[in-house]
């Protein structure tokens, strides 16, 4: 058992060291190029932020553990609103930009209810996971253009400062893309098999591990991203990271898992299922009082996951 956990704390770091590789490569390539860095920033690395549960969700399909690829997407949109929002309002009240409120947030909700309809029979196909992509390559493309838009040069910098100032030759970026997705692949693996082990050694089924520790897990990246936004006074980062990571989650994780090979969670209950719904409904009224993400909303938050918790674990 110890042995389990040692290898799934490893397997997490290979993770997040894969992703960082990943983006630093893919945003390098993207720059050299001449990719804008707004589209790089909305695109390339928000993307590659999510490619550890990407990998997770992929492996756990082509080890045929559809409860643990399903699982890690909706544990991961709980924990991302019921831990990470409620932790980060706790550090600091989050105010809300208006177009979050206008478009992002409701396209989220409404990406939560394709879930308990494509499980309805159980089965997550590759039509649906082909019709998932579609959405997320039609929602990527709107906030391109909505960016380019609005976009302004204080905007612009932001988004060029956080990303890699040097532009090397293209094989440099190449070789971290190679070495970074070599990384994600042993961490997916090590992090798939454990988890599955574990869940055997304490009796749990693949679907709660996937629910809760896989979903923490990967979700990690995102925890600290917000945390150290909101410590910065850029909360609204936070939440905007939070809400397209949810939208990402399901369009474009179980999007690919699914074309990979169909899911099949007998596992994943309407009460999981549901309970990623309410949270996400729960958040947009809080967004909407005063534009802000208050500490006592976010504490609310916080126990609505500790309930969920005390409900799945046997």
């Amino acid at each position: 058992m110890l042995l389990n956990i040692l290898f799934i704390a490893v397997a997490l770091v290979l993770l997040y060291v894969g992703a960082e590789w990943l983006v630093r490569g893919s945003s390098n390539l993207a720059l050299f190029f001449g990719v804008s860095p707004l589209v790089v920033g909305l695109t390339v690395v928000s993307i590659g932020t999510s490619s550890p549960e990407i990998f997770v969700s992929v492996g756990a399909a082509l080890a045929d553990k559809g409860d643990l690829a399903v699982g890690n997407v909706v544990g991961s949109n709980i924990f991302n609103v019921g831990v990470i929002l409620g932790l980060t309002a706790l550090v600091a009240p989050m105010r809300v930009q208006f177009q979050l409120l206008k478009i992002d947030a409701p396209i989220m909700l409404g990406v939560m209810f394709f879930v308990p309809v494509m499980l309805a029979d159980g089965v997550v196909g590759r039509m649906e996971g082909t019709f998932l992509l579609g959405c997320l390559l039609c929602y990527l493309a709107l906030n391109v253009i909505a960016a380019r838009r609005t976009a302004t040069p204080e905007v612009e910098a932001e988004y060029a400062e956080s990303l890699p100032a040097d532009k090397p030759s293209p094989w440099i970026p190449i070789v971290w893309i190679l070495v970074g997705l070599g990384v994600l692949a042993g961490g997916a693996r090590l992090l798939t098999t454990n988890a599955v082990e574990l869940a055997r050694l304490f009796g749990l089924s693949e679907a709660i591990i996937g629910l809760t520790i896989v979903a923490a897990g990967t979700s990690l990246p995102e925890l600290a991203a917000s945390v150290v936004a909101a410590l910065k006074k850029e909360p609204d980062i936070a939440i905007g990271n939070i809400i397209g990571s949810n939208i990402f989650n399901v369009l474009g994780i179980l999007g690919v898992a699914a074309l990979v090979r169909p899911l099949h969670a007998p596992g994943i209950s309407h009460f999981d299922v549901y309970a990623m719904i309410a949270l996400s409904a729960a958040l947009l009224p809080f967004l909407w009082t005063g534009l802000r993400l208050q500490r006592l909303e976010g504490a609310f938050l916080l126990l609505c996951y500790a309930g969920y918790l005390a409900v799945l674990w046997p």
